[in-house]
């Protein structure tokens, strides 16, 4: 696979936007860590499971890919209708978008694997009635 300038331009790009969304969100749990809480309630949101974490940090990671997919049609988008006939951008946008439509088929397949793997072994984890593992 031979890289171009262009397809460079495009990662850093992509790069940049992602770097930028995950700082700008990565700056409300720290302001919410740093404020004094006065019942038992954790960072979390009251969440102390194990596996209630992790379904929030991979559903929170894939709706973020979500949103990247459809900033990357949004861009195609605007691809597609600047080309003024040049064949080699209408490609590169017909690209793009099929690109991001397979990557927001994947992110949905996974957001339901998960979710369905997390919560079916949550209800498997009783032993009896009234105790838990």
């Amino acid at each position: 696979m031979k890289l171009n300038t262009s397809s460079i331009k495009q990662f850093l790009m992509v790069f940049a936007i992602m770097v930028g969304a995950i700082s700008l969100f990565s700056v409300a749990p720290l302001a919410e860590a740093t404020q004094l809480t006065t019942s038992n309630d954790n960072i979390l949101g009251g969440e102390t499971s194990l596996r209630q974490v992790v379904l929030n940090i991979v559903n929170f990671a894939l709706g973020f890919l979500g949103l990247l997919a459809v900033i990357m049609i949004i861009y195609a988008g605007f691809l597609y209708v600047t080309a003024a006939g040049n064949q080699e951008n209408v490609d590169n946008a017909k690209k793009i978008i099929m690109y991001a439509i397979i990557g927001i088929i994947i992110i949905l397949i996974s957001f339901a694997i998960v979710n369905t793997v997390l919560v079916a072994t949550e209800s498997t984890d009783t032993v009896g009635p009234g105790t838990t593992l």
